[in-house]
């Protein structure tokens, strides 16, 4: 044990020495290990953070949710269903959530949503295409609703449709320069809203349905100015499950109430979507999947690249001590021993290249994240990945030169200098 730590700390700084020695050819060599290390982790490393933020909006439709719509947000193997038929469905209406309020058993919540853009004025000031949500009483239950000012509808306020709204942080803003104008009143729709509350800053996400440009209203009351029944509008009801109840049994309550309500022949295809957060997650793991694999082909090249200028390296650093080497094993030094010295030398020689990469890679990400909406972290993962594939390459790099050098003889060696 203490020869070999002996001979990994002779090996570091006989790789040190070269380094200082040979600057630009160390460099140049170590370039192609920095920039495919660099170009593999700065991949993983967006993606990692891409994928975080992704699956944070995909969280945030809940779980236990499901969305009744015209659409499916997937449509399987395809083709079965030409795309007109889906066209041709009816859009959900606010009757058949008050319907199925009454026959379901295993929905905790139900809320009818329907979204418009329409402009939204105070005084003077004016902000076009404001979203216009209009929502039944019980979407609080279902999507969370986090107020910085304010209150949320009441039951008396929702069910009789009173001109009452709370606006998204940008709106506020805009319109009044801050947040704190609970009781002022704001213009849409033609009419007349007092505000009761200020939605929390939620910045945007990708589903482009962030609160914070949004007028959120009952629909008990958007349904005398708006045909909610619009695709312009696009409505959909939200389902909430029991508790204890899965979303497979939710799905199949629904789905059988649907088709009653809507009075479908048992030969007839349903003709509206059921859709939840889990129908996301196969396709952002595919996306993700063939992300990383550009990564891989992107970084690939220049490790290969790099890699061959390592071999290089390790092959006139075995031709410059050629004399050394025979001295070593006239003494009596093993094989193994110089195998290994030049070994651990080439994987000093990769790591430090593979440090390099990383150090890059951990400054653009504080640049990025500045730059992006989403945070850009360089996580321990990819780090220890990074420096597994450094390893690796130094490894692969560095075996034949080494095993070259053990392989000499040590008479041959010793004259090769004189």
């Amino acid at each position: 044990m203490m020869l070999f730590l002996r001979l990994f700390q002779e090996s570091i700084l006989m790789a040190l020495h070269a380094m200082k020695t040979n600057k630009l050819r160390t460099f140049l060599s170590l370039l192609g290990i920095s920039i495919g290390i660099f170009a593999i982790i700065s991949v993983f490393t967006v993606s990692d953070g891409l994928e975080r933020s992704i699956r944070k909006d995909v969280e945030s439709l809940g779980s236990n949710v499901i969305y009744i719509q015209k659409w499916p947000w997937s449509f399987g193997d395809g083709g079965e269903y030409p795309w007109w038929k889906y066209w041709q469905r009816p859009l959900p209406g606010y009757n058949e959530m008050t319907e199925l309020q009454k026959r379901t058993q295993t929905v905790e919540a139900l809320a009818y949503v329907a979204f418009g853009n329409k402009p939204t004025k105070a005084g003077s000031t004016v902000i076009e295409n404001t979203v216009i949500g209009a929502v039944s009483h019980d979407y609080y239950r279902i999507t969370p609703v986090e107020l910085i000012n304010g209150r949320y509808f009441s039951q008396q306020e929702s069910e009789s449709g009173k001109n009452v709204a709370i606006i998204g942080y940008d709106v506020a803003i805009n319109l009044f320069g801050d947040v704190d104008c609970v009781g002022e009143q704001i213009q849409t729709l033609g009419r007349k809203f007092n505000v009761i509350g200020i939605y929390k800053k939620e910045g945007n996400n990708i589903f482009g349905d962030s609160n914070d440009n949004q007028v959120t209203i009952p629909v008990n009351y958007a349904r005398n100015l708006l045909n909610l029944r619009s695709d312009r509008i696009n409505p959909f009801i939200q389902a909430k499950a029991k508790p204890g109840i899965t979303n497979k049994q939710m799905e199949e309550d629904l789905r059988a109430n649907m088709r009653a309500i809507r009075k479908l022949r048992p030969s007839e295809a349903d003709n509206f979507a059921l859709n939840e957060s889990s129908m996301l997650t196969g396709q952002i793991e595919s996306l993700f999947q063939a992300i990383g694999v550009a990564g891989w082909v992107i970084g690939g090249f220049s490790i290969l690249v790099g890699g061959f200028g390592i071999a290089n390296i390790m092959f006139v650093s075995v031709k410059e001590r050629t004399g050394i080497i025979g001295i070593q094993k006239s003494l009596g030094a093993k094989n193994y021993f110089i195998l290994l010295q030049f070994l651990i030398e080439s994987v000093v020689l990769c790591i430090t290249g593979g440090l390099l990469g990383l150090l890059i890679v951990f400054i653009l990400s504080f640049i990025a994240t500045g730059m992006m909406d989403f945070d850009v972290n360089l996580t321990l993962f990819n780090i220890l990945y990074g420096l597994f594939i450094s390893t690796i390459i130094g490894v692969l790099s560095g075996f034949m030169p080494a095993y070259s050098a053990s392989r000499l003889d040590p008479v041959e060696a010793i004259r090769s200098n004189q």
